[in-house]
């Protein structure tokens, strides 16, 4: 049976991958207060203790403001500790996968961004996620390393429960128009990844090799793009059309939702203004490609957590 450690239990991403991993083989996951990433003596202890045949890394440093103010921890949970993860893998002869950012681009591209584009991350976070990106490759571990972007779901800090809380609250919402990107639900990376692993499982996973050479970078968001107040507004829009179907939820109050630049909107790290990922590489080595963000946050509109979370 595989033996799967899995980091960050209790992330967005980390959480949907417990529940997905599971029919794969032995998952050990493990929070913070288990693994702290900032510590290298506790990732060394329990790689060491688990002995697992795949790392599956879903613990981030992910306040991107809040690491402006603290570049060291932010770095030694994206940057460093994905390194040392990496060699004990190699030295245990297992493989890893690893989940970075679509920050770790400037944002000036015309057009989408491939795995081949050079990154030049303009805030702390997207360098201490490209930091990690490259310690994991200088490792020569037989890895994955998916690329994501705004990722969101129905636990941690994200932008479709801040929207949801907003709306609850306020009369006038005032939401960025001009950064574009591809919401992506957390749930559909866990079930990627758990889709990949499972092509090749049956290979070489235990053994650290995969029998079809396609380990490195690869791209892993929804398809389509828009902007965070268009986000916005089709949440408001899905909200909306549950409660009218759904006589026991609360009544919306009226929401006045005004789009503004970026600039009216201050924040401590800039955004790329443009991170668009493309996802060609994905569907070619492994035939997978995740669907239009619209049809995900449906989807996630349609899921028992988000009725609970309206009748409140």
């Amino acid at each position: 049976m595989l033996k799967i450690l899995l980091t960050g239990k209790n992330g967005q991403v980390g959480w949907e991958l417990e529940r997905s991993l599971q029919p794969l083989g032995q998952v050990f996951a493990f929070d913070r207060a288990g693994m702290d990433l900032a510590n290298p003596d506790a990732i060394l202890r329990v790689i060491r203790e688990v002995k697992p045949d795949l790392i599956v890394n879903a613990a981030a440093y992910t306040a991107v403001d809040k690491a402006e103010s603290e570049p060291e921890l932010a770095m030694a949970i994206n940057g460093v500790a994905p390194g040392i993860i990496a060699e004990e893998a190699k030295r245990l002869g297992a493989a890893l996968i690893h989940y970075s950012t679509d920050y770790v681009f400037d944002g000036t591209k015309a057009g989408p961004y491939t795995e081949d584009d050079v990154p030049n991350p303009i805030n702390v976070y997207g360098k201490t996620k490209l930091a990690g990106e490259q310690a994991v490759q200088a490792i020569g571990v037989p890895h994955l390393i998916f690329r994501t972007s705004w990722v969101y779901g129905m636990r941690g800090n994200n932008f479709l429960l801040t929207i949801l809380r907003l709306a609850a609250e306020r009369d006038e919402l005032r939401v960025v128009n001009d950064q574009s990107g591809a919401p992506t639900w957390s749930r559909m990376i866990a079930e990627a990844t758990a889709q990949i692993i499972g092509q090749t499982q049956g290979c070489s996973w235990e053994h650290g090799v995969s029998a079809a050479g396609n380990y490195g970078m690869y791209h892993l968001s929804a398809a389509g793009a828009t902007t965070w107040f268009e986000f916005a507004r089709q949440i408001l829009e899905l909200v909306a059309t549950q409660r009218s179907s759904d006589l026991s939820l609360r009544p919306l109050r009226s929401i006045c939702l005004t789009p503004i630049p970026t600039c009216d909107y201050p924040l401590p790290a800039s955004r790329p203004t443009f991170s668009l990922l493309a996802n060609a590489k994905l569907e070619r080595e492994f035939g997978l490609t995740l669907p239009d963000w619209r049809a995900q946050l449906e989807l996630v509109f349609h899921d028992n957590c988000v009725r609970e979370g309206l009748r409140k």
